[in-house]
């Protein structure tokens, strides 16, 4: 049966004013949010996630209930932002490693992704990633674009291609993990490990250092190296393990299923000869492939058409567009996030390639884009503040038996908080 130790810990870091962060870890389940959307918004897109994959995982411990956390929390942060517009556009990353039974009755470990919160395996001092950032950066990385020293600089390495509360069909990625006693796993948000080397995390968190003393260290060496975003932290130490029965390591996405097709079979009465009959089954034959062709013409258009994210601006607004600019055919773009930001508030350059419309490759990417224009704003606060002092609050928490669950709040002034702004 596999066991682990846990500690954790989240703080709001040296510069932001609230932490949008969320976390919860005890004797099966780990999870790491990172909220956005600016004001409160990110703050209950994590937290709202992080209790949703807690509850469900709760009432079924398994790949497909874990699967199900992630869903059930992405349908209740879109559901909470349409209730509530000021929260329009919140999201927030969803880092997930639950112990989780196969049909044989083996409890392993299983890691389910969505963003770019980070899964890193300790063993014998080495340090080894196991989730992959949904990042435009990254996935420009992965397309041959960027080369990995290009994007860890690059000014689109924090706008996400995937996150909770974006969209309907939310994509998740699955890994199980294969473990030793001793090992051990670092979750965190991008608080930790943009601050951080790899070589730093390995040397602060590895052991024989005890759980809650690496995790105050992570936290601490974050804020000495500047402390930019909220840092949150899950360290978990696996004392016993088993191997899984069988291995996943793929994307899983919810599909409806399909409804079963109907077909007219009401038998029409035949009086002609055997040969005019093979001339009615051709001709039908004919006309279902001319209705094949038609149907399958119509479903390439529509996706064409609804292929593409952009953003406009709407009513002074900034807007996030899905479809072609200008529509194709019968199909026009459609509106799908109205974003709180003002296209006046704007640099005259950015209002400028926002009249002629900034392409994006997904709504995630489109909405982080916004929130990343916002901050370069001459009336942003956030912008260039990546020096001054904001005030901390942390908490850490450790344990062999008891539920960890966390989440740190400052009420300071209100103020939009972009995504790596």
């Amino acid at each position: 049966m596999t066991q682990w130790r846990f500690a954790a810990a989240t703080d709001i870091g040296l510069v932001r004013d609230t932490n949008q962060d969320a976390i919860y870890v005890d004797e099966s389940l780990a999870v790491v949010a990172d909220g956005m959307g600016g004001h409160a918004a990110g703050e209950v897109a994590s937290a709202l996630t992080v209790d949703v994959v807690r509850d469900t995982f709760r009432q079924r411990p398994t790949i497909e209930g874990l699967l199900r956390a992630l869903e059930d929390a992405n349908s209740e942060v879109l559901r909470d932002a349409s209730a509530n517009p000021e929260r329009l556009g919140m999201g927030t990353t969803a880092l997930v490693i639950g112990l989780t039974r196969d049909p044989s009755g083996v409890t392993v470990p299983t890691m389910l992704h969505v963003g770019d919160s980070r899964a890193y395996q300790l063993r014998d001092g080495a340090l080894r990633q196991l989730s992959s950032d949904h990042s435009v950066a990254e996935e420009w990385v992965r397309m041959g674009r960027l080369t990995p020293e290009e994007a860890l600089v690059h000014p689109r390495r924090h706008q996400l291609t995937r996150a909770i509360g974006v969209d309907d069909d939310l994509q998740v990625d699955v890994l199980s993990l294969h473990v030793q006693p001793g090992d051990r796993i670092l979750l965190c948000s991008d608080g930790l490990s943009n601050e951080l080397s790899d070589d730093q995390l390995a040397e602060l968190a590895c052991g024989p250092v005890p759980l809650d003393e690496a995790v105050t260290r992570l936290v601490e060496a974050a804020k000495y190296a500047g402390g930019r975003d909220n840092i949150s932290v899950v360290l978990v130490e696996f004392t016993e393990t088993d191997e899984p029965s069988h291995s996943w390591n793929t994307t899983m996405s919810r599909t409806p299923d399909a409804a079963p097709d109907t077909v007219d079979a009401s038998p029409t009465p035949v009086t002609s000869r055997r040969p005019r009959r093979r001339v009615t089954l051709r001709s039908v034959a004919a006309v279902l492939v001319l209705l094949g062709v038609g149907a399958g013409f119509v479903l390439i258009l529509h996706w064409y058409a609804y292929s593409s994210y952009y953003l406009a601006a709407k009513n002074g607004h900034v807007v996030v567009v899905e479809g072609q600019p200008g529509g194709v055919l019968w199909y026009q773009p459609k509106i799908l996030v109205t974003t709180p930001y003002l296209t006046k508030d704007l640099r005259l350059a950015d209002q400028q390639n926002l009249a002629q419309t900034i392409s994006e490759p997904s709504a995630a990417a489109a909405l982080s884009y916004a929130e990343y224009l916002y901050h370069q704003s001459p009336g942003s606060k956030t912008t260039g503040s990546g020096s001054s002092t904001g005030s901390t609050s942390t908490s850490t928490s450790t344990s062999s038996t008891s539920t960890t669950s966390t989440t740190s709040t400052t009420s300071s002034t209100s103020t939009t908080v972009a995504k790596g702004g």
